[in-house]
């Protein structure tokens, strides 16, 4: 179906936006970092495990048990929660959002698929507040708590430390406000308790390799060619992105899109995805002083995407496209084009339509 190729990007922007929306974000003083540990590895649950009693299993019941309370005192309804909680540039977030995805690719996939499988339930269980169940909620984080297990440490502490220079400090004492302080105190204890469990009981990530496609590849490369001009024209220093008004929908039709995407995740070849999260954050490193990638690592991600969206069914894709185009401003692409030069927009999109209808044809986890 076309516009694959575009729906990856959907996907990231989707989980990262289920990072602010469903975990609990506001583990309060001295806890925005640790909210964003948590946050930045349901950012990277892109794929998911088989549910074992173990002792994350285990101290994850005793976590949800102590912070559900303050779970259910925070104001999901808020569009709080699509705002840029500080004044750092595209730039410094961009290569925090790296560390996260350096994070994810490392995680072992039969978790990650885990991970998505509890959020996808929980966000089929939440109420009107966007309120989960209490179990639905314990199992996302036992979910976590392993996918954070099978990472090393030293990425665990890289998006902590990232993350953590881009929050204002003015922030954690906002929401500790709008909650509780008993209930956020006994939350941010019982998380504590688990951090530690989770530290002491590491799991041994098995990473399956990326099959190879150089077809994809070759298609790829033609459509860098025909868009790259376009991509050296966009404001990547703008904070546009991080700006709540591009969206039109409510934040419980926001975070159902978002459940689409994860949907879309969990589908995807392990490999393929693996890879093209590096690509990213191979990217991300190299980029120039405006936020331009160089056009090889630019094509490289072209590539990983083709490639992981391949594996996965058309109507899955197609069920991320719709759900997003109902929750986005139609002014957005209005505004995005008087941006650009029209004719190098038009013929990168030519090019995309191509790359989409190559994609398109490849069969599913034929590469």
């Amino acid at each position: 179906m076309a516009n694959r190729s575009v729906l990856s990007i959907c996907f990231v922007i989707g989980a990262i936006l289920l990072a602010s929306n469903v975990l609990p974000s506001a583990f309060v003083p001295p806890a925005r970092s640790s909210a964003a540990m948590l946050g930045v590895a349901t950012a990277a649950s892109m794929g998911a495990a088989p549910v074992f009693a173990d002792e994350i299993g285990d101290a994850a019941k005793k976590f949800a048990s102590a912070s559900y309370p303050f779970l259910k005192e925070v104001n999901w309804n808020a569009g709080l929660y699509l705002q840029n909680p500080g004044k750092a540039s595209a730039a410094d977030w961009t290569k925090a959002i790296a560390k996260a995805i350096d994070m994810g690719a490392v995680m072992d996939p039969s978790l990650l698929k885990a991970g998505v499988r509890a959020h996808h339930q929980a966000i089929g269980g939440m109420d009107s507040k966007l309120v989960t169940t209490e179990g639905a909620y314990e199992d996302i984080l036992a979910s976590v708590g392993r996918m954070v297990a099978s990472v090393p440490e030293d990425k665990v502490m890289a998006v902590y430390n990232e993350f953590g220079k881009l929050v204002d400090p003015a922030v954690p004492k906002y929401l500790m406000g709008t909650v509780n302080e008993a209930d956020a105190a006994k939350a941010y204890n019982a998380f504590m308790e688990f951090k530690d469990v989770v530290k002491a009981h590491p799991i041994t990530a098995k990473i399956p390799t990326a099959s190879v496609n150089t077809a994809i590849d070759k298609a790829a490369g033609k459509l860098a060619d025909a868009s790259y001009p376009f991509l050296k024209e966009i404001d990547w220093s703008s904070n546009v992105a991080a700006q709540a008004n591009g969206f039109t929908g409510t934040p419980g039709a926001i975070t159902k899109a978002i459940d689409k995407a994860l949907v879309m995740g969990a589908s995807m070849d392990s490999g393929a995805l693996a890879a093209a999260a590096a690509a990213h954050v191979k990217a991300i490193n190299g980029m120039d002083a405006k936020g331009v990638a160089s056009k090889a690592d630019y094509t490289a991600i072209l590539a990983g995407i083709g490639k992981a969206i391949t594996s996965v069914p058309n109507n899955q894709v197609m069920d991320v496209y719709n759900s997003f185009a109902k929750v986005t401003s139609p002014q957005v692409p209005k505004y995005l084009m008087s941006t650009v030069q029209a004719a190098d927009a038009a013929a990168a999109y030519k090019g995309l339509m191509e790359f989409v209808k190559f994609v398109d044809g490849v069969p599913m986890n034929k590469f």
